[in-house]
């Protein structure tokens, strides 16, 4: 089979993890995430992962180093990594399928869901400092941070828009449907790659 990039992108709260979590054990994928090296910053300086911290280590490192940055080093990785599914987790903007959307290689998964469902999600879950004393009107504010306000522009660009407000088995299904088209055409590619090649 042929390499296959995914990336995964929704608004906070989505199910990105989740999808992320299950291409890994029930597919084998290697994940990278835009928020790692952001979260070793603000480990390093000891300063706590909010998700407004994480907003300012992102603003600064692409400031000073280019909006494309994080992007180019997630696709470097991507490329790379010899495992033949590789999934970017958290994309936030257009910036950050730059290096990687002229890849035959490469699809954009949307994950959505209400904002009632993301926040009662986001409470429970508690995955930054400050989400179990988040209210809904902070939650909502949340979503005016600079990481935030385009990620629902790509739901244009994805190939894939699957909903979350079922079930678990509802999910997966869907994202089983999505890995099954790309894996046809990974080995479509594959083979046409050989033929060319005389193997």
């Amino acid at each position: 089979m042929g390499k296959i990039i995914v990336g995964i992108a929704g608004e906070i709260a989505s199910g990105k993890d989740t999808v992320a979590r299950y291409l890994a054990n029930q597919y084998g994928a290697r994940t990278f995430m835009f928020s790692d090296p952001l979260r070793d910053v603000l480990n390093r300086i000891h300063v706590a992962q909010t998700r407004e911290n994480l907003t300012k280590v992102s603003g600064a490192l692409r400031s000073a180093f280019g909006e494309n940055l994080l992007s180019h080093a997630i696709a470097e990785d991507a490329v790379r990594d010899p495992n033949p599914l590789v999934v970017i987790d958290g994309v936030r903007r257009q910036s950050d399928i730059e290096a990687v959307k002229g890849f035959p290689e490469f699809s954009l998964i949307y994950v959505e869901a209400s904002m009632e469902t993301r926040y009662g999600r986001i409470v429970k879950r508690r995955q930054n400092a400050d989400d179990d004393t988040k209210t809904f009107e902070d939650f909502k504010r949340d979503h005016s941070l600079e990481t935030e306000v385009g990620i629902p522009a790509l739901k244009g660009q994805a190939r894939y828009v699957i909903g979350n407000e079922g079930s678990l088995e509802e999910l997966y299904a869907a994202v089983d449907t999505a890995i099954a088209e790309m894996r046809k055409e990974a080995s479509d590619r594959k083979r046409l790659r050989d033929a060319e090649s005389g193997e």
